[in-house]
């Protein structure tokens, strides 16, 4: 697995409630979440789901749970 710079959760498409607000967001790869929101190409979270960038997180926003166990388990860079 790369040390790349990840961001904040991006949103899963598959897993929304009725109001077309998704319930979790997931992490991405920081480099791949413009070109998908731009060329609608599909990324893939740290957990394995594959969907379009198309919704930002906000803060406080409910996080996938094996996003995140996978993030806090990766080398943090150096600073």
């Amino acid at each position: 697995m790369s040390t790349e710079t990840l961001t904040k959760p991006e949103e899963q498409t598959t897993d929304r409630t009725g109001d077309d607000t998704p319930k979790m967001f997931h992490y991405v790869r920081k480099a791949k979440i413009a070109e998908s929101a731009v060329m609608g190409n599909m990324v893939v979270a740290l957990c394995g789901e594959t969907f379009p960038v198309t919704k930002s997180a906000k803060p406080g926003s409910p996080v996938c749970p094996d996003c995140k166990k996978i993030f806090d388990a990766m080398p943090k860079g150096r600073d």
